[in-house]
């Protein structure tokens, strides 16, 4: 029997400066390790605890020299208030049908994927991936990593979101759907019910990656509460359930 505390250390390593995609102006450096070997993936969820994401087989958290915009959140899901505006994107959509599959790409997965992309992120790194690129991003991962499949009455895929499963809790890597459906807000709707998912299960928190407060693109993340922050002192609630928008800001700058 292979002992997990014999394998090899974890090197981390820092990547080039090059612009930072969230933030006009700044520059951005990541500290990156490989996840591949046994203690890679045993230590991921400790890595994850403390602020560091997986993009296929690697865990990375950013840091850039004089910039702490990056702040990991995650919702605690036992104490998540459903507000009106949750419960009418749930109506919304209690026509789908979701469904947890193996993290296998499929070419309708793909189909939807590159329609989310040319309607969304058209200038974006991501809308040039093909076939290859898009099964990397999801097969590629030394832990338990699923799809959840959101399809319509006619059984046609209209939405999919990668999720880490951790110990404790659920890590949203990456969602997309069919765009042209306002309504539905489908990029919020696979929030609240991964939200639910963790719930059933048992898990007591959904990890949601990184909010920069001057990122427009990653305002939604702050409309899930009670969420929690990584700060110099560990997790800590940044905004709850009854608390304003602007909340959030003020306690992030303390």
């Amino acid at each position: 029997m292979h002992d997990a505390t014999l394998a090899p250390p974890i090197t981390f390593f820092h990547t080039l400066s090059m612009p930072c995609p969230y933030i006009e102006g700044r520059m951005e450096r990541r500290i990156v390790c490989d996840l591949s070997s046994r203690r890679g993936r045993h230590a991921h969820d400790t890595l994850a605890r403390g602020g560091f994401r997986r993009t296929q087989h690697l865990a990375y958290r950013p840091a850039c020299l004089g910039c702490t915009a990056c702040v990991p959140v995650r919702v605690r899901v036992g104490d998540f208030v459903w507000s009106k505006g949750h419960r009418r994107i749930a109506r919304a959509n209690a026509d789908l049908t979701a469904e947890w599959v193996p993290n296998e790409a499929t070419r309708e997965q793909f189909a939807v994927f590159r329609r989310y992309q040319e309607h969304r992120h058209s200038d974006g790194e991501m809308a040039g991936m093909d076939f290859a690129d898009y099964a990397s991003m999801i097969e590629r991962s030394p832990i338990d990593t699923r799809v959840l499949e959101y399809r319509n009455p006619d059984g046609s895929l209209r939405a999919a979101i990668l999720v880490d499963v951790q110990d404790d809790g659920l890590s949203a890597v990456y969602s997309f759907f069919e765009p042209g459906d306002e309504r539905r807000a489908l990029g919020r709707y696979m929030v609240l019910d991964l939200i639910r998912q963790a719930v059933s299960v048992g898990k007591p928190y959904v990890y949601l990656g990184y909010w920069i407060q001057e990122c427009r693109k990653m305002s939604y993340k702050t409309q899930y509460r009670p969420i929690e922050g990584l700060t110099e002192n560990g997790w800590a609630t940044l905004c709850s359930a009854g608390e304003q928008g602007g909340a959030l800001a003020r306690k992030v700058e303390v």
